[in-house]
């Protein structure tokens, strides 16, 4: 795997993670202690601070996961990719994005601009 889908799956490992503790552990490989996440509802540095974005977003959607959407692509320790927060019941996804990831030297995520493409109707 290349340093870019390293970091993906990680992220998405993140994402994905529900047990309090599996979740503290996620975010520390995934992200630099530095680390920050940025998108239309949200704009949070740290792992405390990240990892409460998802416990919020596993609150709003209980029994969905989050999924790479198509590829990874990356150059100069920048990677962009889509997503969608799938339903492990019915297989909808309700909501998509496109995030662009930017790299700490050791690999992990410094910065994450993300973008909401679908979401529900209200």
């Amino acid at each position: 795997m290349s340093i870019y889908t390293t970091a993906v799956a990680r992220y998405f490992e993140a994402w994905n993670a529900t047990d309090a503790d599996a979740l503290a552990k996620a975010v520390a490989a995934a992200w630099s202690e530095d680390g920050t996440y940025t998108d239309p509802l949200a704009d949070v540095g740290g792992h405390e601070q990240i990892a409460a974005v998802i416990r919020a977003a596993h609150e709003q959607f209980p029994g969905f996961e989050f999924r790479l959407a198509g590829d990874v692509d990356g150059n100069h320790h920048i990677a962009r990719f889509g997503w969608e927060l799938v339903s492990t019941g019915d297989g909808s996804a309700p909501v998509a994005g496109s995030d662009v990831v930017t790299l700490a030297e050791d690999g992990r995520i410094a910065s994450v601009l993300g973008f909401l493409d679908r979401l529900p109707e209200a």
